[in-house]
């Protein structure tokens, strides 16, 4: 399939990531961590043109947590104050358990990530097992959850053809893939690579991609190029520019969206990117 020829290749779907669970509050002051933070970090973006979150929470010591009582509420409060779909990571921290990693779907996001297989992380293990990956998307299918397929190695898109030929498609109809490019252990954040997985995204499925520190910039216009969609966030970088560090995350989506302009693809909004992702109205 072309480029030109992928569903939503005519716009832009401009996810913010605006936290996660690698930094520490201490290292990056401006990190959104509290819950007021993260729903004006949530309007902020959309203002200059995210359509959706992806959110990782924390604890009141700035700690990542799967706390579901604190998934609930900010679900609550992000869908009361903004437009924005709303994504939940199930990834956690890699120290996070599977038995609290699938209780997040109980928080009944719009959407949540699904990884698509192990993958070295820094000096880290990001694991998730087949049968845990089967029952992520089996639990999306029964709650009605739109998935978005995480890719942190080629090889991840193999076990994306599997899962759907065994269990089916996902919640919606529609596969949505995120190309995570750049971690140290996954797949590198460049032009040679991107286009073998590009080869590998199965047919008719959208694709988003992450280009994490360094690969921000690079990643997101070969994504913009290719009629993919985009992923930014201080989740995966707090350098705006050599030397330069990110002011917020309304700065990175606002670059994103100028980008996305210029490529001549503009960022939709929530409504048409709920469409585009098949999440329930």
């Amino acid at each position: 399939m072309s480029a030109t020829s992928r569903p939503g290749a005519q716009g832009t779907l401009i996810t913010v990531a605006p936290t996660g669970a690698e930094h520490r509050k201490e290292d990056v002051p401006n990190l959104p961590v509290t819950l007021g933070e993260l729903v004006k970090t949530a309007q902020d973006c959309e203002r200059v043109g995210a359509s959706m979150i992806h959110i990782h929470i924390r604890d009141d010591d700035a700690r990542p947590t799967l706390d579901l009582a604190r998934l609930r509420e900010t679900v609550a409060a992000v869908r009361e104050h903004t437009r924005l779909v709303v994504q939940l990571s199930t990834g956690g921290a890699v120290t996070d358990s599977e038995e609290d990693r699938l209780a997040v779907l109980d928080a009944l996001p719009d959407s949540a990530s699904c990884t698509m297989g192990t993958v070295n992380f820094g000096t880290d293990v990001f694991l998730n097992r087949w049968e845990f990956i089967v029952e992520l998307h089996t639990r999306m299918q029964d709650r009605g959850i739109v998935p978005e397929y995480e890719i942190f190695d080629l090889g991840q898109l193999t076990s994306l053809h599997r899962l759907l030929d065994r269990h089916g498609p996902p919640a919606g109809g529609r596969v949505h893939v995120d190309l995570v490019m750049g971690v140290p252990g996954g797949m590198a954040g460049d032009l040679e690579t991107f286009a073998a997985a590009l080869r590998l995204i199965p047919e008719g499925a959208t694709f988003s991609a992450t280009g994490v520190g360094r690969a921000s910039i690079p990643v997101l216009l070969a994504s913009l190029s290719a009629g993919g969609h985009v992923r930014v966030g201080m989740e995966d970088t707090t350098t705006y520019a050599k030397g330069e560090r990110v002011k917020d995350n309304a700065q990175l989506v606002a670059r994103a969206s100028g980008l996305a302009r210029i490529a001549q693809r503009p960022p939709i909004g929530p409504e048409e990117s709920r469409v585009l992702l098949g999440v329930a109205s």
